[in-house]
């Protein structure tokens, strides 16, 4: 599908690891052709009961670096919202909004409306409506001219997505998703490397895609230039 969208890639996760458990494999296989931007709205300060948080948020800052470039992502952003508190608000909205009319993605990523995690559902509703207002006229608050992205989708991070309409065939970069998910070593105890490397199998099987696939929702698409 997105060999028809001209234009780049811009994820919106609300912690690092989110956007390799999510997309990895289709952020790896969109890397050659198009240009990829990662944008995390925490930096996973929350992740450790052990490690202080400001130190932790930069462990985790050069984890989802490394992780990224093993994907060949283009550009990491990071937002540095409280990991934990992230807020649907005016301030993030009209972040997202100019970060988005500033790369002028073709397909946006980011998370489902039901995951089990605040952050993540809050991750969807400002990405959301921050691609509609990135695409507007009547907003004097952002900068730049209005940009839609073509295509929005939510992926499954803590919990599967119940309908998902969109499967991309990740077979041959599951590898490299999964080197790249071991690289966010801080989150060992949390990391559930089996399990996303089951999930995506179980998706390519029933579908006959391919042995790995990534399972989306599509919540916006327009064909067009």
């Amino acid at each position: 599908m997105f060999e028809k969208l001209k234009g780049g890639i811009v994820v919106f996760a609300a912690h690092p690891d989110d956007d390799v458990i999510g997309c990895g494999g289709s952020l790896a296989k969109h890397a050659s052709g198009h240009s990829t931007t990662v944008v995390f709205l925490t930096s996973g300060d929350a992740g450790n009961m052990t490690i202080p948080k400001k130190e932790l948020g930069e462990i985790r800052e050069t984890e989802a670096k490394a992780a990224a470039s093993v994907l060949g992502v283009s550009d990491v952003v990071f937002l540095r919202n409280p990991d934990g508190f992230l807020e649907c608000n005016r301030e993030n909205v009209v972040k997202i909004a100019n970060i988005i009319r500033d790369k002028k993605p073709a397909c946006v990523y980011t998370h489902s409306a039901v995951d089990f995690h605040p952050d993540h559902r809050a991750a969807f509703e400002l990405t959301t409506r921050a691609s509609l207002a990135a695409g507007s006229f009547g907003f004097q608050e952002l900068t730049g001219n209005p940009w839609a992205p073509r295509a929005v989708l939510s992926f499954e991070v803590m919990t599967p997505l119940q309908e998902p309409n969109y499967f991309e065939d990740i077979s041959d970069y599951m590898a490299i998703k999964l080197e790249a998910l071991r690289l966010h070593a801080s989150q060992k105890a949390l990391r559930c490397v089996d399990w996303v490397e089951g999930l995506n199998k179980y998706r390519g099987l029933p579908m006959g895609i391919g042995e790995y696939v990534e399972a989306f929702e599509i919540k916006r698409l327009v064909w067009g230039k």
